[in-house]
């Protein structure tokens, strides 16, 4: 972790500390090694190929201004409630985990984790949405509300934290609908005007979705990798 004053300077003394950083993992033996980079560009790009760093992952906010002009459109059987803490943690897990078998930040997640989130002061049952069909959990739209927090956020962002589809259910079109359902809440509800989530560059089909309901790209975020 690698953390400086946001001034003009703040590049070069990123460059300097990770050089020292990187010195000292070598002296301890070295291994792979990752520098996040949030709000990356061309210039954290030559500073990274200095240090010996190359591009290896690259995530993208995406933002949209709410309300969004869609209603959901569930799939025929599909009906939505709210997560229910004490009753819907292992139904959860067992879909997140399968939908993201593959995902390094949203796979794996264990009762833990999880519980950790429940715990945290923006954690909202009511923002949680789920997907069901029957008993049957599909899927899933997790939201965060992010109050101001001003010079750098005026104002209030509603966060799509997490969402998936078990992957039974994919080819639905339940994606779709979970994300705009998550819009309606964030704004109706949560009386956010502007909506956002995080998604990895390699998901194409995720951005041609995203993209399609109004997002545009507003920061990239991009790991450089030692090895």
């Amino acid at each position: 972790s690698v953390a400086v004053v946001p001034d003009e300077a703040a590049p070069d003394v990123v460059a300097a500390l990770a050089t020292v950083a990187l010195e000292d993992h070598r002296r301890r033996g070295g291994g792979p090694l990752e520098l996040w980079v949030f709000g990356a560009d061309r210039v954290w790009d030559d500073i990274a190929a200095r240090l010996g760093l190359t591009p290896a992952r690259e995530l993208q906010q995406l933002r949209v201004p709410l309300p969004v002009a869609e209603s959901p459109r569930w799939p025929r059987g599909v009906t939505t409630r709210t997560f229910v803490p004490g009753r819907d943690e292992a139904a959860w897990l067992a879909v997140n985990n399968r939908a993201f078998a593959r995902d390094p930040d949203q796979g794996g997640w264990t009762p833990m984790a999880l519980t950790r989130r429940e715990h945290e002061p923006w954690f909202d049952p009511q923002g949680f949405l789920l997907a069901v069909e029957g008993d049957t959990l599909a899927g899933f739209c997790w939201t965060k509300r992010h109050p101001p927090a001003s010079p750098v956020e005026p104002v209030a962002l509603g966060e799509i934290y997490a969402i998936g589809v078990d992957p039974a259910y994919q080819g639905r079109e339940l994606g779709q609908a979970l994300v705009i359902a998550g819009l309606v809440d964030l704004h109706d509800r949560q009386r956010t005007p502007v909506g956002m989530l995080f998604v990895d560059a390699a998901n194409e089909a995720a951005i041609a979705l995203y993209q399609s309901l109004g997002f545009s790209l507003t920061r990239v975020d991009r790991a450089y990798a030692w090895q």
